[in-house]
């Protein structure tokens, strides 16, 4: 009987002794499981923590560049609409400086009649005549009087530009229906003279009606004579004289006007004796080239409207860049500071 007990009591202690060793390395394998699952978690954690840093990272810099793209965007806009305020300045004072002269033409179908003032000193008129479509009758006696068909007018005044000097000039009324091709044909007699060339002097102004309602006529011929250029022509030869009239407006806004003539010379056949020959004669024809009349004036390209709308529009442009400037500033200070607190979050969140 005790020895049967005693081999029973000895299989119980064996028993046991063998489920504690089987309890304590389930205990052990639990405990091995539970480090690596926890060391799993740690690392899964890590690299999740790597991850997001590095996406936060990567955003940060596309941002940045970004904003730095923009910057250097609007700064070079900045820089074109200030190159291009100082040269709407710059053009528009150069325009300023150097208008642009603008022709145009006026068409009419009579001219005011012009005054042709004629300086004959010891020369004498014999025949002045209006003649229509170029047709200028053959000299029937030449050097001898004869019909006077023009309205003339003797003035004496003092010369403009010698003092105490007389001048004596024998106003015409000069040709005025340009579409009937009306000209003056006028003949000159000159005796021996001691100079060494004949001729006679004249002077075209503008307006024949204007001498003739003018209070002073010394004084209007004075201011003709300053105005306009006095014109020769020869003895011993018929002078074609073709006017053109040219109006230029002055920057004062006042009118001038001023005479351009082609001039053709034609020798006179001169049929005299030697003897006779040492009288001059003068044949000349005025007749207007053509019936228009040209106007020269000087006109400002630059418009100051539109030089000040570019230039609002330019310091808009540059009031707006600076603006956008401004915001995107902003906008990457914000940026970093978002990003500073959420590493801060998180490293607060790791530890």
């Amino acid at each position: 009987m005790i020895r049967r007990e005693t081999a029973g009591s000895y299989r119980e202690l064996t028993n046991d002794q063998t489920e504690e060793r089987s309890y304590s390395s389930d205990l052990a394998i639990e405990n091995d499981a539970e480090e690596e699952y926890v060391n799993n978690e740690v690392l899964q954690d890590n690299n999740v923590g790597s991850t997001i840093l590095s996406s936060i990272f990567g955003k940060a810099c596309l941002k940045n560049t970004f904003s730095v793209i923009l910057i250097f965007i609007y700064l070079l806009l900045m820089s074109v609409a200030v190159f291009l305020a100082y040269q709407t300045i710059s053009d528009y004072r150069e325009k300023l400086k150097h208008p642009v002269m603008s022709v145009s033409f006026q068409e009419v179908q009579k001219y005011d009649a012009p005054g042709i003032a004629l300086y004959l000193g010891e020369a004498e008129l014999l025949s002045c005549m209006h003649h229509f479509h170029d047709r200028v009758q053959f000299v029937v006696s030449p050097g001898h009087p004869g019909e006077i068909d023009c309205i003339t007018e003797h003035v004496t005044y003092v010369d403009p530009y010698r003092n105490q000097t007389l001048k004596s000039a024998l106003v015409i009324r000069g040709p005025q229906d340009v579409r009937k091709k009306e000209l003056v044909f006028l003949q000159f007699h000159l005796n021996e003279t001691e100079e060494d060339f004949s001729a006679i002097d004249y002077l075209l102004f503008s307006s024949f009606e204007e001498f003739l309602e003018s209070p002073d006529k010394a004084q209007f011929m004075q201011d003709s004579e300053r105005s306009y250029s006095v014109w020769t022509f020869s003895g011993g030869f018929r002078t074609w004289v073709k006017m053109s009239l040219v109006k230029t407006m002055e920057k004062d806004r006042s009118e001038s006007v001023e005479f351009r003539q082609e001039s053709t010379l034609v020798r006179y056949n001169d049929r005299r004796h030697g003897s006779d020959q040492s009288d001059q004669w003068f044949f000349v024809v005025f007749e207007w080239k053509d019936p228009f009349i040209q106007e020269v004036r000087d006109i400002i390209t630059a418009n100051q409207w539109n030089t000040i709308a570019i230039l609002c529009g330019v310091f808009l442009a540059l009031f707006k860049a600076a603006e956008f400037a401004k915001l995107s500033v902003k906008w990457m200070i914000k940026i970093k500071q978002r990003q500073q607190k959420r590493k801060t979050q998180e490293l607060d969140q790791m530890s």
